[in-house]
């Protein structure tokens, strides 16, 4: 009796698979964090100049990939986190907490869409 395995799980190439998977969810899933907050940025800001509309971004670090303001300045007033929001009337727009805490709960509906194609890659 001889058996024979081929396939991505036997010759190497799942891994490279799956890495490119888990990346390409991960900026999908950044992707649609940003253009999330742009769309709640559309709907919260009162007077827009579109600056900071502009420097929101995502961004590819090491290993990792976030939604980012750029650092502007008074982001951290607009997100609620600053301190100048404990003495003024102005508690924020929580536009990333209230996006991150969206996307937790999607995420895993966002993977499962793209868990058939990876399938297909594998040979299932």
């Amino acid at each position: 009796m001889t058996i024979t395995m081929s396939g991505p799980l036997f010759d190497g190439r799942a891994g490279p698979l799956i890495e490119r998977f888990v990346a390409d969810t991960q900026q999908d899933i950044a992707q649609e964090g940003e253009n999330r907050v742009h769309a709640r940025l559309r709907q919260v800001l009162r007077h827009p100049t579109g600056y900071y509309d502009s420097r929101v971004k995502t961004d590819r670090s090491v290993g990792d990939v976030s939604v980012t303001d750029s650092g502007v300045v008074y982001g951290r007033w607009l997100e609620g986190v600053s301190s100048a929001n404990q003495s003024t009337r102005f508690k924020g727009y929580h536009t990333f907490r209230m996006v991150g805490q969206q996307l937790d709960r999607d995420a895993g509906a966002m993977l499962q869409q793209r868990m058939p194609r990876l399938i297909r890659e594998l040979g299932g």
